[in-house]
């Protein structure tokens, strides 16, 4: 009887014991996708990464122009599974002979699943409408 007590007391001792030092759980963040994207023209550019949200994106990076008389601007569309426009954003910063970072929330993605695809455009840097895109590039959800 002693034997039986003292192997159960032990095998309550080395679990008790196992649990005790185990290391807390954890729980898991997921982080939201992200796409790097690159609009290059001649010696500008706009490059960054896009943060794809549940209703929205971000669209982070730097955008460059060259030349002082050249200004270049950033414009970023989200689009639905169909390509339908959702919203769109226009840097809040054009360049002109240098290079500054962009941080532009696109945020009217208030469809189920959130934006689709991203179009991002290098503009002429215009400060009033009509902005003309120089070129355009799609990037889809990751």
């Amino acid at each position: 009887m002693r034997i039986r007590l003292a192997a159960a007391l032990s095998a309550v001792t080395l679990t008790t014991g196992t649990l005790l030092g185990a290391p807390p759980a954890t729980a898991q963040t997921s982080a939201y996708p992200t796409s790097a994207f690159d609009v290059t023209l001649g010696n500008t550019y706009t490059r960054g990464t896009i943060t794809w949200y549940n209703r929205s994106v971000t669209v982070t990076g730097e955008h460059k122009s060259v030349d002082p008389a050249s200004c270049r601007g950033t414009t970023a569309f989200t689009l639905d599974s169909a390509g339908n426009e959702l919203d769109k954003q226009y840097s809040l910063y054009n360049v002109c002979g240098k290079s500054d970072t962009i941080s532009m929330p696109v945020v009217n993605a208030n469809v189920p699943g959130g934006a689709a695809f991203v179009r991002i455009c290098l503009d002429d840097g215009a400060t009033s409408a009509p902005v003309t895109y120089l070129l355009c590039k799609r990037y889809g959800r990751p």
